[in-house]
């Protein structure tokens, strides 16, 4: 009888340390899209994809020679923790024409991108702490380029995470 009392209590002791219930899993997005999460994390997969073939750390700098370099396979190990990824009203073609003189019709697929962006208006931006991305709202509805906007914003998630300049990207 002792044996088994024995036994019994180290077999709880055992479970309320820990034993048998594994971690809760941590949120990897903070999704507000019209999307699921498994689409998000199609996206994620297809950037780290891209990131670990080819890296280009200027696309948006169009004075200076592109800065391409070889892919970093560190990106296929970099996984998403809590970014939030949601949608931003698109700005005003009103309000678009008032501020730079650019005539866009609405939904201008454009949303106003804080310092330190390197332009005031962008179809998505992303920050990196706390970890967020946002698009322009119209862009949720046409498939392809919603895909192709977040998998860009996202390759800026993972490269920061992997330490690189995020000045031209």
């Amino acid at each position: 009888m002792g044996r088994i009392w024995w036994w019994t209590l180290l077999s709880v002791l055992s479970l309320g340390c820990g034993g048998g219930h594994p971690e809760p899993e941590t949120v990897a997005f903070l999704n507000q899209t019209q999307h699921s999460d498994s689409d998000l994390w199609a996206i994620w997969h297809a950037a780290q994809q891209n990131l670990s073939n080819q890296i280009d750390l200027n696309p948006l700098q169009q004075e200076a020679p592109a800065k391409v370099l070889p892919g970093d396979p560190r990106a296929l190990n970099v996984q998403p923790s809590e970014i939030a990824v949601a949608p931003v009203l698109d700005v005003s073609s009103a309000a678009l024409a008032a501020a730079t003189g650019m005539t866009r019709s609405d939904p201008t697929g454009l949303i106003a991108c804080p310092q330190p962006c390197n332009v005031r208006y962008a179809t998505a931006y992303s920050r990196y702490q706390p970890a967020s991305t946002q698009y322009a709202a119209s862009w949720e509805a046409s498939e392809a380029n919603f895909r192709a906007i977040l998998e860009y914003e996202f390759e800026n998630q993972i490269l920061f995470a992997l330490g690189y300049d995020m000045r031209w990207r």
